[in-house]
């Protein structure tokens, strides 16, 4: 193989982000001129420390476009580029969730015979080794052939159709993710290392390796892979077998599970190590913004997550040099297993999720309150999710729907009006129930919460509760799991909230 090389990120069938200006960048010989030429223009740079790097003008169109990479020795042709809108799919399980697990999967993989879609797959790899680079080379740009498309995010890809049939551009998505991590898996370990309260992930790490060296951590990950080789078709076969069996039933059928995996230098969960080995690899490739849906894995830390969040999506920014780049959160649903009491921790990274993105610029929150499933934390209908995440974008993003057809309700104040709370809503005109509103609870001054009637109002929430007279607080769904039947005129749930009460 010769020493003229792009990053892996670009290859045959790549989607450049239209309008936006175009960076390239690889590897050669230092001291080579290397000419990049594409859409009409072209740029030359000098290899330093066998690094090159350019930018080109913006491209707007284009469906078969071609690129050139020229070093005066070697050369580089990269075929069937579209110009169009691209996304980074970020997060974990659920956003890696495949569109062949998918409840709709037969109509959609049917469709994108007809769409163009075209999906880059960052390799998954926690380590970078000696084979760290080979695997990346065999990676690149799909596009649907009638069996990859299968593997690709299924929420990514219900979002990509409906970008696709509004403004009539390609879409690439950027599937950047991996399932059961925690948000610090994705963020520069240095920045955690200096935060005080975020140090808890890195500490973690810091650990699990004390007093033990690189081979000893080698062999018990060694042991823990053979150990789950074995153990995790057992458990296949309990749940085919008994498939509303217990946790505890299948594991006195299969064994203990070990998991996670031990923690250390190859772990995908240590903190900073997707960064390092996910994300910087396909930085500062052009893009619209982010797609996000994760949550799940720090529901240990609830309390620490707007923080986490809020240096992610600066980090994010930062590293591809690039301020206006949006960023979509997908808001946690309801969930809860069988065997687990209802808490609230959930409720807590909701609350935080809604938080920063009310707080920083070109952040946006999809509520997804309704989408969960029980004992199921991979829903399978992912359409919704798509499809919410693609009304955020087409009015956030391309001012192609109003605010009012895209966003949820949101409780913007809560005011004592004799015995009962009013609750004015943000885009809650034709808020509604389906039954008895559920979720509304009262506090009274000793702190004790009473659940509460709700009388809806149009854009207005009234509660009343014949348990107290001084209402101190109003919370809306502040549980892990329950019903969701509040909705506002535009088919969006109510967005959980918690509030204190002020004098009329």
């Amino acid at each position: 193989m010769g020493a003229l090389k792009a990053a892996a990120v670009f290859s045959d069938n790549m989607v450049i982000q239209r309008d936006k200006p175009v960076r390239v960048w690889g590897h050669t010989y230092s001291g080579r001129r290397v000419r990049v030429s594409f859409g009409g223009s072209e740029a030359v740079t000098e290899c330093v420390h066998n690094e090159w790097s350019v930018t080109l003008p913006p491209v707007s169109s284009g469906r078969e476009l071609v690129m050139e990479i020229d070093d005066g020795t070697e050369h580089i042709t990269f075929s069937n580029i579209a110009a169009g809108e691209v996304w980074i799919a970020g997060g974990q399980s659920n956003m890696e969730f495949e569109l062949q697990n998918d409840a709709d999967a037969a109509s959609m993989l049917a469709s994108l015979k007809d769409l163009d879609i075209r999906f880059y797959y960052t390799k998954k790899n926690p380590y970078m080794d000696e084979f760290f680079y080979i695997d990346e080379r065999n990676g690149g740009w799909a596009v649907p052939d009638g069996e990859n498309e299968k593997y690709w995010s299924a929420a990514a890809c219900f979002f990509a159709k409906r970008l696709i049939t509004e403004l009539d551009v390609p879409v690439g998505i950027i599937g950047c993710n991996w399932g059961g991590t925690s948000a610090s898996a994705w963020v520069d370990e240095r920045l955690l290392r200096e935060d005080d309260v975020l140090r808890a992930y890195t500490d973690d790490c810091d650990r699990a390796m004390e007093g033990k060296s690189f081979e000893e951590y080698c062999r018990e990950l060694d042991e823990y892979n053979a150990y789950v080789e074995q153990w995790q078709p057992k458990i296949n076969e309990f749940y085919a077998k008994n498939p509303n069996g217990t946790w505890d039933e299948a594991q006195a059928y299969a064994g203990e599970s070990r998991y996670p995996e031990p923690l250390g230098p190859k772990s995908p969960f240590r903190a900073g190590g997707l960064y390092k080995t996910m994300l910087s690899r396909v930085a500062p490739y052009g893009a619209r913004g982010f797609l996000y849906y994760q949550g799940e894995s720090d529901d240990h830390r609830p309390e620490m997550y707007e923080r986490l969040l809020t240096l992610l999506i600066k980090n994010w920014r930062a590293l591809w040099q690039d301020e206006s780049l949006y960023f979509l959160d997908v808001q946690l649903p309801m969930h809860k297993w069988r065997q687990d009491e209802n808490g609230f921790n959930w409720a807590v990274i909701r609350e935080a999720q809604e938080k920063v993105c009310r707080t920083l610029p070109r952040a946006f929150t999809v509520c997804t309150l309704d989408c969960g499933e029980f004992d199921n934390i991979h829903p399978t209908h992912k359409e919704k999710v798509g499809e919410r995440l693609a009304l955020c974008a087409l009015a956030e993003v391309y001012g192609k729907l109003d605010r009012s057809c895209s966003a949820a309700p949101r409780a913007v104040s809560c005011r004592l009006e004799g015995k009962d709370v009013t609750i004015d809503t943000e885009n809650g005109v034709g808020l509604h129930s389906i039954g008895d509103a559920k979720g509304f609870e009262i506090e009274d001054e000793y702190g004790v919460f009473y659940p509460a009637k709700a009388v809806l109002s149009d854009n207005r929430v009234i509660l009343s509760s014949d348990k107290t007279e001084t209402p101190v607080s109003v919370r809306y769904q502040w549980i892990n799991w329950g019903e969701v039947n509040v909705f506002g005129g535009n088919g969006l749930p109510l967005m959980p909230f918690r509030s204190a009460v002020s004098a009329e």
